[in-house]
């Protein structure tokens, strides 16, 4: 079994701007960031960006990690490995495609396909790359620290930018990484219908937005500003 050549783009509901956001262009460019770039991170990177929004995907683990047969035995791929070949190796056999189709993670698999090549580590990244961003949304509390601590080791660029970095912690999961997809969107234009006054305005968005998810759905969100 093979991933076919030009898969479509994942479908998404949709992501429509607010009003006053419809004819213009994105104004900021996102990072989404997970373990791996395969779920949360790759979800997120689907519906911003067929929502219009300018995004990125990346993980901050040491190693592309796939639930396996069991919580003892993960598929482990390198960063950079193709998601076709990670695909093609999981359903290498009658047997494991079956299995690997069964717990999702060869539907993951063809839908980082669609998107980009391979998986992205963040702190391989080239900083000028990494400081294009204006927002980085971490799904996971330890994967913001990762990717804070990253932001504070690095030397700084020539632009020595702000680069905003806010958690939405996510269970790592496929339904709960499509939930929240949707909740980062929400996020997403709310900054990015702020965009001209991100410093002043993002810490502001980001309370008031967890305040009002709060109300219906408990998520933990937190927020650095950082420069590069």
């Amino acid at each position: 079994m093979t991933v076919p050549a030009r898969l479509p783009r994942p479908m998404t509901p949709p992501g429509v701007a607010p009003q006053e956001n419809i004819k213009k262009d994105s104004k900021l460019s996102f990072g989404v960031v997970c373990s791996s770039n395969i779920n949360r991170s790759m979800e997120a990177h689907v519906v911003l960006g067929n929502a219009g929004l300018k995004v990125e995907s990346y993980g901050t683990g040491t190693q592309v990690r796939l639930p396996g047969r069991s919580a003892m035995e993960p598929r482990i791929f390198k960063f950079g490995t193709p998601y076709e070949d990670m695909y093609k190796s999981m359903s290498a056999t009658q047997d494991d495609a079956a299995f690997f189709s069964r717990n999702g993670v060869l539907q993951l698999c063809r839908r980082g396909a669609a998107v980009k090549r391979a998986p992205q580590r963040w702190q391989d990244t080239d900083s000028y790359d990494i400081g294009e961003h204006d927002v980085a949304i971490a799904f996971e509390e330890r994967i913001f620290d990762a990717v804070v601590e990253d932001l504070q080791v690095r030397e700084p660029t020539e632009n020595f930018s702000p680069l905003h970095v806010i958690c939405l912690d996510t269970k790592d999961n496929p339904h709960e990484a499509a939930l929240q997809g949707r909740v980062a969107l929400e996020l997403c234009w709310l900054l990015e219908a702020n965009a001209d006054d991100l410093i002043v305005k993002a810490p502001e968005i980001v309370e008031a937005f967890q305040q009002e998810r709060m109300t219906h759905t408990p998520i933990k969100v937190l927020y650095q500003l950082c420069y590069l």
